[in-house]
């Protein structure tokens, strides 16, 4: 009789896999007084590196501007390594693209909002993101195109 093996989840690194920061209308931007109007978009992927060990990443892009000139494009990829062992098949998709999202994200609103600041802008503070709802809804759309097709 084989031994039942307990789950492992461990994180094994956290970092800033790529940032960068456009301003293509600086300096004349800054003498602008009205408030920029800004679109933020997110998405998350992931990929096995090797046996129990996979990346998780959130990749956030921020667009400010102000009428129809861009202010700043800031986008941001931070990632996480994690070791995953033992989960059970149907619990190791939704920990990769839920829970490793929810460690890795906080790291990554800190970086946009300094690298914002650091470009001469006030600071924008990204909310709060619910990856468990983009998860069911990104599911949502891969079996409504499964259907269509």
């Amino acid at each position: 009789m084989s031994e039942q093996q307990q789950p492992v989840f461990q994180i094994q690194r956290i970092y800033l896999k790529d940032l960068s920061l456009e301003q293509p209308n600086s300096p004349a931007i800054f003498l602008e007084q009205a408030m920029p109007a800004v679109e933020v978009s997110v998405s998350v992927g992931m990929e096995q590196v090797s046996e129990a060990i996979y990346e998780s990443i959130v990749t956030v892009t921020v667009t400010a501007k102000i009428k129809d000139k861009t202010a700043y494009l800031v986008e941001g990829q931070q990632a996480g390594i994690f070791e995953a062992r033992n989960i059970p098949g149907n619990d190791l998709e939704p920990l990769l693209a839920i829970g490793c999202p929810n460690i890795v994200y906080p790291y990554l609103r800190s970086n946009i909002a300094d690298a914002i600041t650091r470009a001469g802008f006030p600071p924008l503070h990204l909310a709060e993101i619910n990856f468990e709802a983009l998860y069911h809804e990104s599911k949502q759309g891969q079996a409504a195109a499964s259907q269509a097709s």
